[in-house]
This record gives C-alpha cells, structure tokens and sequence, in this order.
C-alpha cells in the first residue's frame, strides 16, 4: 500500500511548504533592510551599529548552533525541528517591534538567529529525501527562491507597513503570522520520508561523526570559505543597498521598496532557478560544474554590483543591478548540493550545518557590519555617500570567491561520493 510520503506528487508538495517556511525565513531578516533609516533614526544607530544588528547579532547563534540543530534533525526528525525553528523565530521577530534600545534589538535579533539555525540544513536534507540526484539541484535551487521571495516580501511589506503605520508594526505583523498560519500548516501538511531498514538504522550517527569526514576533504573548505567570501558581500549589500538607493536619489520608503522588490524577484527568482538547472545538465557529465558554474557567476557578479551603485540614474541602475541581483545567489542549488554528496546520505543535515556553520559566521557576522564599520570610517571623506563606496569596497569579495570556487573544481571530483538514499 502506498503512503501519504510516497504519493504522486507528494515531493512537490513538501518542496513547496519547505518555500514557504523559507520564504518567511528572508522576510524575518531582509524586513531589517528597508526600515533603516527609521530605525536608526528611533534608536539612534550608527551605521556600524546596526550592522552589528543586521548581521553580527543574527550570525552569532545562528551559525554556532545550525550544527547542533542539524544533528538533532538527523536524529529525530526533521520536519519537527524546521516547525520548531519557526515558531521561534517568528516569536523574536515580533519582539523586534518592541526594542527601545540597542541592547534589546541586539537580543532579539540573537534571538532570531537561534530560531533560524534550526530551518535550513534540515529543509536540504528533506529534500534530498525526496528528490533523486539527477533533479535535486533544481530542486534545491526551487527552495532556495525563497531567498528572493524573501527578500522582495520584505522589502515591499516593510516599506508599506511602515509607510502605513509604522516600523514595529511591520516586525509585529510578519512574526505573528508566522506562528499561528505557518507553522501549522506545515506541521499538518509534511512529513519526513520514512527510510529503509538499513538507511534508518544508520540514520542516527554518532555525534559528530561527520567532521572527520568533511575535514578530510579540500572540496568541503574550498567550498565552504568560497560561498562564505560571497555571502559577506551579498548579506552586506542585502541590508545597506536599500538605504543607499534611498540616499542617492532621495526616495521614500514605499519607492526603494518597489524598486528593490521588482529587482530582486525578476533577477534573483532567475538566477537561483536558473543555477540548478544548469548545474543538473553539466553536472551529469562534470561533477566539478556544481562550482564551476557559481565560480563563473561571482566573476560576472563583481563589475555588474559596482555599475549598478555608480550609475546616475534610477533607470540606469536598476538595469545593471538585474544581472548580479541574479547571478550572485547563482550558488546556491549547485554547491548545497556538491555539500550533501561530500559525506554519507544518512549524514546530510549534519553536512549542510557544517557548510552553514563557515559560510554565516563569516558571511552574515562579517558582511553587514563591516560594510557599516567602513561607512563610518569614509564618512569624513564621503559625506553621505560613504555607504555607497563601502558597498564598492565590498563587492571585491565576489572576486575571491570566484578564485576560490576555481580552486575546488577538481577536489570536488575527488571528494564526490555517489551514493543515495
């Protein structure tokens, strides 16, 4: 008899509730981004400040603790512990609408992170369940469009929410229907895929097994410090752009919000798509193509992002901000899944936690703040505009991760293992 798991389309449906919980995930985060300037003017923020709130604060627990978290998923479900994830997150982001201080946004957005570590080495691992290796990078990059879902739901419901009414309510609004419509809709809706006996018994590896495993291989760190270089300039320019475009054409809310949402889900709901399917094509043939293709991606990325911040006009920018507001979320199905296919199936989650562990701790705890930390520093020689050329700065970070992606391609040969669930 056929279970409700192994249904006919059942994996579309788990694939698309694990977009939507995703989706939630980058509007609880991205919703920072275009409520700056109000929030900075509330609380009295420097830029380097809120960069630590946009991004230190966040990565602190969230990286430290997506392994521990991914551990627990492979060993007692993960669907339980990505519904968890949410409504914890969910719960700090509301209480974000409450700070009155520094130190209370500080927690809060801590508080953040710890719900978020839970979601998303646990959703990879789902949907390698599901989904057989010739079509699991796209579907890795279907689930991974909820970074530019994200991204452009929260820069669109910030903006009016807060253009409405105010910035609290917006975290106020997004965090409470995440708990009481997302998570449990999710809850009754998916189900992890049961395993055979053999896989199942394997299912509960010994507590860090796995890290002699990556650590062994040169593609794991390759890989892992390449998406971290990228992840500092993109989680960077996600937070700082918005308020960059509002300053350099003196904008409201409502209008940088319209420009950064039709921006980012006409080129980055491309690009991450686009990613995997190229990735599942030349992959078949080239196993070194899942870091190949971000690698080319990144090299583009870099002059693209410093024409779209130096160009003159709104018309102007938003062109050249389409191509790398596409091409540097690229990576994302290819070399989520090059990480899974590094160490056994039954180890996944723990594979992904480790990969997430090096690429936000740096990426998200560097990016944010250390464009903030050099706006302050360029502000007595730039004036306003010195957010702008700490974005420039920042781009280059897109270069070394195309070096570094370059240097991985034939360690990604050697490391590949075949096997599946």
């Amino acid at each position: 008899m056929t279970t409700g798991t192994e249904r006919p389309g059942y994996p579309r449906l788990v694939l698309a509730m694990l977009l939507v919980v995703y989706t939630f995930n980058w509007i609880d985060r991205q919703i920072l981004g275009i409520l700056a300037k109000p929030i900075q003017a509330d609380l009295h923020l420097s830029d380097a400040e809120f960069g630590a709130i946009g991004g230190t604060a966040f990565a602190l627990l969230y990286s430290v603790l997506g392994v521990p978290l991914a551990l627990l998923a492979d060993r007692v479900g993960k669907t339980r512990v990505i519904a968890a994830s949410l409504v914890v997150w969910s719960a700090f982001t509301t209480l974000c609408g409450m700070a009155t201080s520094l130190g209370q946004m500080f927690l809060f957005r801590l508080g953040v992170g710890v719900g978020e570590a839970g979601g998303v080495a646990p959703s990879y691992a789902l949907i390698a369940d599901y989904y057989p290796l010739e079509r699991r990078a796209r579907a890795l990059a279907i689930y991974s469009m909820g970074i530019p879902i994200g991204l452009a739901c929260g820069v669109l419901l910030g903006s009016y929410i807060a253009a409405l009414v105010d910035w609290r309510f917006a975290f106020k609004a997004v965090g409470i229907v995440g708990i009481i419509v997302v998570a449990p809709l999710f809850l009754l809706l998916v189900r992890d895929r049961p395993q055979p006996a053999p896989v199942a018994t394997a299912s509960r590896p010994p507590l860090f097994a796995v890290f002699p495993i990556l650590a062994s291989k040169p593609a794991f760190w390759l890989m892992a410090f390449g998406a971290a270089c990228s992840s500092t300039a993109g989680y960077g320019l996600a937070l700082w752009v918005p308020k960059i475009l509002m300053t350099r054409f003196n904008w409201g809310l409502i209008t940088a919000g319209q420009f950064m949402g039709s921006l980012l889900l006409a080129g980055g709901a491309t690009g991450v798509f686009l990613g995997g399917v190229l990735a599942d094509r030349l992959g078949k043939g080239d196993r070194g193509w899942y870091v190949k293709l971000p690698a080319f991606a990144w090299l583009i990325t870099a002059p693209t992002f410093a024409l779209g911040l130096l160009s003159p006009s709104p018309t102007l920018a938003w062109i050249c901000l389409l191509i790398p507001n596409g091409l540097n979320i690229l990576w994302l199905g290819p070399i989520t899944t090059a990480v899974q296919h590094l160490a056994p199936p039954h180890m996944r989650a723990t594979a992904s936690g480790a990969f997430l562990l090096i690429n936000n701790l740096i990426g998200l705890g560097l990016g944010p703040w250390l464009m903030g930390a050099m706006s302050v520093a360029l502000k007595a020689q730039y004036g306003d505009d010195s957010l702008r050329y700490a974005a420039l700065i920042g781009v280059s970070f897109y270069l070394v991760a195309a070096v570094i992606g370059l240097c991985a391609v034939k360690a990604l040969r050697r490391g590949w293992i075949e096997a599946q669930a």
